[in-house]
């Protein structure tokens, strides 16, 4: 049981009670096969998470260098496996890897960050279909880096199809005529991330959905199921330079959820959902975690993983719904057979069971999992150390400050860190001491 969000005051001095004095990697390093070797081989891995964290829009927390310094040699090699897990998802990996580099000033691999749309390259069953794709950045380049082959974006459909957007007299075409264009059936949706004319992407959306892909037919609302939705980044709210939270891709969705369940009566269906907290983002992570562990041939099974956040709804929820995850499969002995109640929620949260990909990443993925994935919670983001959460689901005030999507339901358990720490120095400094983990 994981106690009680505590207050400012204790939080802020609080570090781990008796903790074992850290054995440190001593003597000279062993150069293999071009990496170095550490006496005590690491048997962890950090997931951070960067927007309240590392940076505050495009501000650096100060934070973060001073953490960074510590995770790597004097030849920038990093001493323990890190991935960047953010539910950010309109730039590519590499540019995300890049602007990391220069706020850490430590080189960063493409192949350690992952951004919310990642695990959308195991979704190949739709890679070769036209998608409709919403969002904001390189749209096109983002999803044709991650396998699909015929994507159309919000503006060339607002282009081919000039009548659907009518919000903005503005735009308005001044020659009300259909448009002549062929286009092929959009057989899925793909949401990146929030857009930037909101009404013109949930109009075209709803379109897309109530004519079974081929907007500017009349709508069929006995078509239902519609045709697949594939979400990233659930975030309601994100931390820039703004005092308060701000609107995130969640927002977004409830708007589309509800103005689809308003028009038709019945509830938007998602595919996936994809970036913090669904369960397929951190076997993704975790995946990522090994691969940079086999690279630098650490043999020792990386045990633990801790996901170091600011925000309860998707940090914390995501870690402590993977650590429950991991047990629940650790005591069944497979993770075939965790039943789908562990994604937290009342609707699809990870990969359908029946997606023969998903189903061959399972297996891969059952090989080597870790053992836990322990929550820690930073104060330099969303998270109000002042707020406390609720711990009785019968108080109705529950479900009111419940910030999670639709399809994952309040667990207060979920929502409870295993620690609390001021920023993401203190948060390492907190794992090196609990894994006795102290290399030069």
């Amino acid at each position: 049981m994981r106690r009680a969000l505590p207050p400012l005051r204790a939080l802020l001095g609080a570090r781990p009670a008796r903790l074992p004095a850290p054995r440190r990697s001593c003597g000279p390093a062993a150069e293999r096969s071009g990496h170095s070797a550490l006496s005590v081989l690491p048997s962890f891995g950090f997931l951070f998470d960067i927007d309240g964290v590392l940076v505050r829009g495009k501000t650096p927390i100060p934070a973060a260098r001073t953490a960074f310094r510590k995770l790597v040699n004097s030849q920038g090699q990093f001493l323990v496996p890190v991935v960047f897990v953010t539910n950010a998802g309109n730039c590519l990996r590499q540019e995300k890897a890049d602007q990391l580099s220069h706020l850490l000033g430590v080189p960063i691999s493409q192949d350690q960050v992952m951004m919310s749309h990642s695990p959308l390259r195991m979704f190949k069953r739709y890679h070769e279909k036209c998608v409709l794709v919403s969002g904001q950045g390189p749209l096109l380049d983002i999803a044709q880096d991650l396998g699909f082959c015929q994507p159309i974006t919000i503006d060339t459909l607002r282009e081919k199809r000039p009548l659907l957007d009518a919000v903005d007299h503005d735009r308005r075409p001044s020659i009300l005529s259909p448009s002549a264009v062929e286009l092929p059936k959009i057989e899925a949706v793909v949401l990146f991330g929030e857009p930037v004319r909101w009404e013109t992407s949930l109009q075209l959306i709803i379109d897309v959905l109530l004519t079974s892909g081929y907007p500017g037919n009349p709508y069929e609302q006995e078509n239902y199921p519609h045709i697949p939705v594939l979400a990233c980044n659930m975030d309601l709210m994100w931390v820039a330079e703004a005092q308060s939270p701000r609107f995130g891709h969640g927002t977004f969705m409830v708007c589309l959820e509800n103005i689809y369940k308003k028009i038709t009566g019945k509830e938007l269906k998602y595919e996936a959902l994809m970036g913090k907290p669904s369960r397929l983002t951190y076997q993704y992570a975790e995946h990522l975690i090994r691969a940079q562990a086999l690279q630098r041939s650490w043999e020792q099974p990386i045990q633990t993983l801790y996901a170091v956040g600011d925000n309860l709804m998707t940090d914390v929820y995501g870690a402590n719904l993977y650590n429950r995850y991991l047990e629940e499969n650790s005591s069944k002995g497979s993770k075939a057979r965790v039943q789908a109640k562990l994604a937290g929620g009342r609707g699809p949260a990870t990969l359908p069971q029946d997606d023969e990909m998903g189903l061959r990443w399972e297996k891969e993925l059952a090989s080597a999992a870790a053992a836990h994935c322990r929550s820690v919670l930073v104060c330099t983001g969303v998270y109000n150390p002042h707020t406390e959460v609720p711990l009785d689901t019968r108080d109705s005030i529950a479900e009111t400050v419940f910030h999670g999507h639709r399809d994952f339901r309040f667990d207060p358990g979920l929502v409870e860190p295993d620690h609390i720490v001021p920023d993401v120095d203190a948060a390492v400094d907190l794992v090196f001491q609990l894994e006795n983990f102290a290399p030069n």
